[in-house]
């Protein structure tokens, strides 16, 4: 679900923005009419300041009922904190569930109609720093619009994000629940798959033309570790950097693993097969992961992560190809 965009990519929607669609066709109408909620007009006038994922303190009407957001993982982490309601427009991509998939789509990620955002009359903004064009996060703050941006760096930040978007939306309730239940789940893979006595290394393959993997700082990277491996390529410091044949022959993973969209990963694999040599081809331990949350950068990725770590310990103890 990948194409390359803006450089590198910031991959981690490579992952779920690499298969984000270079134009939006007709989109819903955006309604103009904020949530009719008793909490609501009771609260029109109130304000909060709260802290996002940055540091950065943020003033919004409070509760906010009317939200855009700017990135795939940005909207699948205000649905789990409870504010689904309450987003008003977000950005047309591929694979997107069915959750979202009637909201109006108001850009890309990399490119918004600043037009029909300023339409919505968002109370905030929610973005991507690594992901949405900074000029338009700028643009925005010139407009007065309140901007929160949220990203988080782990798979062990995902439940602190969580509660912090509960803390903006005044959905804490919700959102707290979620992230205990998330935090939970994540100790207990690192406690099932850690102390391998030798992580097997591995090649993630997030894109196959040209070859792009992900470097030591994507979420991808970290939930191999949590699954008892180690990203070949972890001391790249770029999220999504493109490599070549040669550096993946030097560095010979003990597997390779195409994260790939829905029916390419077999094609991605079968182009290893003319480097008999390498030890992931030698030996057989070649998989196809094409779970799109693994690429995206909300909750679903803990689950995801779950899938990857019970394929990995097959893949360990299958005996050699021969």
């Amino acid at each position: 679900m990948i194409r390359p965009a803006r450089g590198c990519l910031a991959i981690s929607f490579t992952l779920v923005a690499l298969s984000v669609t270079p134009s939006v066709g007709a989109a819903p109408a955006i309604s103009t009419n904020a949530p009719r909620t008793r909490a609501a007009a009771e609260t029109t006038r109130a304000s909060a300041t709260v802290t996002d994922d940055f540091g950065r303190r943020v003033t919004v009407r409070y509760p906010p009922g009317r939200i855009v957001s700017l990135a795939p993982g940005a909207t699948e982490m205000l649905i789990a904190a409870g504010a689904g309601r309450q987003i008003v427009a977000t950005i047309q991509y591929s694979g997107q569930p069915a959750s979202e998939s009637q909201l109006p789509k108001i850009g890309t990620v990399g490119a918004v109609d600043m037009e029909r955002l300023i339409a919505a009359r968002p109370d905030v903004v929610v973005v991507w720093p690594n992901g949405n064009n900074p000029a338009e996060i700028a643009a925005i703050e010139r407009l007065g619009i309140p901007v929160y941006r949220q990203e988080a760096d782990s798979l062990q930040d995902i439940g602190a994000s969580l509660r912090r978007l509960g803390r903006l939306t005044g959905t804490s309730r919700v959102a707290d629940r979620q992230a205990g239940r998330l935090e939970a789940r994540l100790a207990s893979l690192r406690k099932r798959y850690a102390g391998a006595s030798r992580p097997p290394t591995v090649l993630l393959e997030v894109w196959n033309r040209p070859l792009y993997t992900v470097g030591g700082r994507e979420l991808m990277s970290d939930a191999l570790r949590v699954c008892g491996a180690r990203n070949v390529f972890a001391d790249l410091p770029q999220r999504a950097p493109a490599i070549g044949i040669g550096a993946v022959l030097a560095r010979d993973p003990d597997m390779i693993i195409a994260v790939a969209p829905p029916g390419r990963g077999a094609s991605w694999l079968a182009r290893w097969s003319r480097f008999p040599f390498l030890r992931a081809v030698r030996t057989g331990r070649l998989l196809a992961f094409e779970d799109q949350r693994l690429s995206g950068l909300g909750p679903g990725i803990i689950d995801a992560t779950a899938a990857l770590c019970r394929k990995i310990a097959a893949l360990r103890h299958r005996p050699e190809a021969r």
